[in-house]
């Protein structure tokens, strides 16, 4: 297929070109009823429309969606190709609702994204969790070894379906390959969360992409490292095992019957950019970003973690310090101008975006390291490092969700909370994933996560209890 096309891109376009009254929603009329202070925004807000002719409909594409998605679908190289308007988010629980039934054993990544938890519990899944083991090259629970995998899928011949996250937010990959091979000796489909994965197929700069592990769907947040507005995110199918009609009934389900023109436009664009991006660019953006990082490494008390060839992906930069609190480091840098994506165990954590721009490279780097160089708070000698901290090995949760609805529930502190069994769950957020899962024990080390997070004012998402002194419990006598 041609990948110089834009067809959603060029339909709209077209549309806006008749400069038509608009008659339809939304009410802010192709921007002219927006306030005078946003007449900027009113050439954006030309293409905000809705399911008129020509421009085709995504829960029944024909015209210039079908065409974009065809596209992205060839480019990716899978069967089909689904845009998202509504975030990874919705790929995640449309998945596993056309994978799994009420009872289904499901193996689990357990630092899953807090909307894989969402779906097992819609579906009333039994989720089996497996808990990565503590990699020292990254610091973190990222190395999911492929023979604990196939030892979960030996020991347990009823699961449904496999559940993995691939990469972590920071780019730490893992042997994807081993792990379908072996789901799908089983005739087990493998369902991934690449959210942060979507670049991965355009260079072998980069780890392997999940499509090309073998996975059967693959969702990504495309708005995280290509150029595409927040919540836009692609669903790539390539199985013998998901029902393609399920999944595209359960993508109308959980997401608008209202999409955005502007998201999908911006899938489109996406799409088309990563296509069409020139070595010499890519090679380029990789220099300047090895340049900013032997910067960073210069500077007293910050040190940058390696990046593992095709096993790391490289567009995260990784800092760690022996001598500063990170988390005063990120509110410092925010303060200067400069946005980081989030600090978690230590590590602060910055990406950047497939732009080779000589210019604004410079800029960046300079401005950084300027600010890094002018903290003005007292270096942490006497740093704590806590570590998000999981159940290890393979974990069956006690009681099924259908179990657990039939008991009561009450509030209590955090804790008095340990050894008791959770009946909401603990999320920081960023990164998304729960410290504690709605059904799990609750146990002494998620407790001191929670509280030393909340020390450090981490953001905490809970989906139960307002009180943020307590957690819902089940009372099971």
């Amino acid at each position: 297929m041609d990948q110089s096309q834009k067809p959603l891109v060029e339909a709209l376009k077209e549309h806006i070109s008749k400069s038509p009254h608009s008659y339809h929603v939304p009410g802010h009329k192709n921007g002219q009823l927006f306030p005078d202070e946003f007449a900027d925004w009113h050439p954006f807000l030309a293409y905000d429309v809705t399911e008129l002719p020509g421009l085709d409909d995504l829960h029944e594409p024909s015209g210039a969606i079908a065409q974009a998605q065809q596209l992205a679908a060839h480019y990716y190289g899978v069967d089909e190709t689904y845009f998202l308007v509504n975030g990874t988010t919705a790929g995640n629980l449309a998945m596993i609702m056309a994978t799994c039934e009420a009872g289904d054993h499901v193996l689990v990544q357990r630092n899953s994204h807090k909307s894989i938890m969402h779906a097992l519990h819609l579906v009333g899944a039994r989720p089996i969790f497996v808990t990565p083991d503590f990699d020292q090259s990254t610091g973190r629970f990222s190395l999911l070894r492929a023979e604990v995998m196939a030892e979960a899928i030996n020991s347990y011949p009823s699961i449904k379906a496999v559940v993995l996250t691939y990469p972590d937010y920071f780019g730490a990959t893992y042997d994807l390959e081993s792990i379908v091979t072996e789901a799908h000796a089983h005739q087990i489909p493998v369902l991934i969360d690449e959210a942060h994965g979507a670049h991965f197929n355009v260079s072998d700069a980069f780890p392997k992409s999940a499509v090309d592990c073998g996975a059967d769907v693959v969702v990504q947040s495309a708005h995280k490292t290509l150029p595409a507005l927040t919540m836009c995110s692609f669903l790539h199918l390539q199985s013998a095992y998901v029902s393609a009609d399920l999944l595209k009934y359960y993508l109308q389900v959980f997401q608008s019957s209202s999409p955005s023109y502007l998201i999908m436009m911006s899938l489109d664009l996406a799409r088309y950019t990563v296509a069409n991006l020139h070595k010499e660019d890519l090679k380029k953006t990789l220099d300047w970003i090895e340049k900013f990082n032997k910067a960073i490494n210069q500077l007293d008390g910050f040190q940058v973690s390696e990046v593992r060839k095709r096993a790391d992906d490289p567009l995260k930069t990784i800092i760690t310090s022996d001598r500063y609190n990170l988390h005063d480091v990120l509110m410092w840098l925010h303060e200067n101008g400069i946005d980081a994506e989030l600090v978690s165990e230590q590590q602060l954590l910055l990406i950047h975006g497939l732009n080779s721009d000589d210019e604004s490279w410079s800029e960046r780097i300079r401005a950084t390291m300027d600010c890094l160089k002018g903290i003005p708070f007292k270096q942490n000698h006497d740093k704590i490092e806590t570590n998000i901290s999981f159940q290890s090995g393979i974990v069956r949760l006690p009681y099924s969700y259908k179990d657990l609805a039939q008991f009561s529930q009450e509030s209590i502190d955090f804790q008095e909370a340990v050894g008791r069994i959770a009946a909401e769950s603990i999320t920081p957020y960023p990164p998304g994933i729960p410290v504690i899962v709605e059904g799990e024990i609750i146990t002494d080390e998620a407790v001191e996560m929670i509280e030393q997070a909340k020390a450090e004012t981490v953001h905490i998402q809970k989906t139960g209890s307002s009180s943020h002194t307590q957690i819902k419990v089940y009372s099971i006598e």
